[in-house]
């Protein structure tokens, strides 16, 4: 089987990616209309494909758009296009938007979607990095529930978090609440040992990776508690926790340019091993 160094896929054509073309009047190119998801390979094996197929049907019916594909032809088609990538290790971008008409705001209710997807080689981050974050407002809008293709604040959190020189910057709403961070969940592990995360609402993404840590909690009896947090309360923490899809558990150990974390570290390190057995176990690393 000829395999190629990178991957492209629009409804039904696939070939390298700087070869593919879409319709100038697809929804996405004015109004961002869509939704996405996004896991990793390993040997050729895609991690937690259920998981993310089913947020990916989760986030289209919240936004009303009408996938023709069903959740098993779609597990298949991606089975089968990252055995056509050179690299066991990659990046599995999947994305629907609402359809093709002429740019106007009012959609069709008979729009079908054209369905996307790239593969590129990428590693999943490795676990037992720490990392360095900064605190800002979270002034995003009300469906951060929704894995929306609308991106704008994600860029620039990304470009914010670059010029001041940190891996991610965790948000945070009026009053404190601590919300998410640009590309990840963020969590807790309190002096008392419990495992504290954000409910599932409509200011943060339900992520994948933070339902495998409530589960390895659960497996390893760490208490757990899904309730918001506070920007005091975190930096108090004894671990502060990020997680997402290509980084499954990373410590903080400064925020803010303040030591930060590093009080709980056995608690942690349970966590970042089953993490990991978790991979090895589903993509046979």
């Amino acid at each position: 089987m000829p395999r190629f160094e990178n991957l492209g896929y629009f409804n039904g054509t696939y070939g390298p990616l700087d070869e593919l073309v879409v319709p100038f009047n697809d929804r996405v190119h004015f109004f961002g209309d869509g939704i996405y998801d996004a896991t990793y390979t390993h040997n050729h094996v895609i991690y937690a494909l259920d998981e993310h197929i089913d947020r990916f049907f989760s986030s289209a019916a919240l936004i009303d758009i009408h996938i023709k594909q069903t959740k098993e032809e779609i597990a298949a088609l991606l089975n089968d296009l990252v055995q056509k990538v050179e690299t066991g290790d990659q990046l599995v971008y999947f994305q629907a938007t609402r359809g093709t008409q002429i740019r106007k705001h009012l959609y069709d209710d008979d729009l079908v979607a054209n369905f996307w997807v790239v593969l590129k080689p990428m590693k999943v981050k490795d676990v037992y990095e720490t990392v360095s974050c900064a605190t800002l407002p979270d002034n995003r809008y009300y469906m951060c529930n929704v894995k929306t293709l609308n991106l704008l604040p994600a860029v620039l959190y990304a470009k914010q978090a670059q010029k001041l020189g940190v891996y991610e910057t965790i948000l945070y709403r009026e009053g404190g609440r601590v919300t998410e961070c640009y590309h990840s969940n963020v969590s807790i592990i309190r002096t008392d040992g419990v495992f504290q995360t954000a409910p599932t609402d409509n200011l943060i993404l339900p992520g994948i990776s933070r339902a495998h840590l409530i589960r390895a909690c659960r497996e390893l009896s760490i208490p757990v508690e899904e309730k918001p947090f506070s920007l005091d309360e975190m930096r108090a923490a004894a671990e502060i926790v990020l997680s997402s899809s290509g980084a499954f558990c990373s410590g903080v150990d400064t925020l803010d340019g303040v030591p930060v974390g590093g009080k709980a570290p056995e608690l942690l390190n349970q966590l970042r091993e089953w993490t990991l057995a978790d991979w090895h176990r589903q993509t046979g690393a």
